[in-house]
């Protein structure tokens, strides 16, 4: 059984709703998007909650999933989500001019990434980075496609990292 089906999803106000059979449609401050939801998962609207059943015994994961898929959507539109990540190195830099991140990672040659629809980069200083979107799977998929250019390394720290993660050092070779 499902525990995070039973839970329902509450509405804060300024997100509006609209149910058009399987498809829902949430409208909020920070943009507006579309779930499709699974054919074997029903969603019940009561005043500022939604809920999620599923069809029969065999759908009940589905269910969760749905349930946590229409919760990201409310929370998007509404709160919006951002990840930060920070470039450990001597001279790893990061400077975001409109719609292109400019990165020095201790390549020959400069990293400029192209940022897609619904996000925004700011560049807090020259070695952070903060990553905003209403949509949670994009901004997380953009946090990690900068994160994959230069990854951290264990010997020396050095890389894109989150801000939150934490490096597990290894101890040089000896002689």
């Amino acid at each position: 059984m499902s525990r995070i089906a039973n839970q329902p999803v509450e509405i804060p106000s300024g997100v509006e709703i609209k149910v058009d059979g399987q498809n829902i449609r949430a409208k909020g401050a920070k943009g507006e998007m579309v779930l499709a939801l699974h054919p074997t998962v029903k969603m019940v609207q009561e005043d500022a909650t939604l809920s999620v059943k599923a069809d029969d015994a065999s759908a009940v994961a589905m269910a969760g999933t749905m349930r946590s898929l229409l919760n990201n959507l409310v929370i998007g539109v509404s709160q919006g989500f951002e990840h930060k990540l920070e470039l450990v190195g001597v001279g790893y830099r990061a400077q975001a001019k409109g719609k292109v991140l400019n990165l020095s990672l201790g390549f020959s040659h400069p990293v400029e990434y192209a940022v897609p629809e619904g996000i925004t980069i700011e560049t807090l200083s020259q070695t952070e980075v903060l990553i905003k979107g209403f949509d949670k799977q994009k901004v997380g998929q953009v946090a990690a496609e900068i994160r994959a250019y230069r990854p951290p390394e264990p010997y020396k720290g050095k890389g894109v990292k989150y801000a939150d993660e934490r490096i597990i050092r290894k101890e040089a070779k000896k002689k």
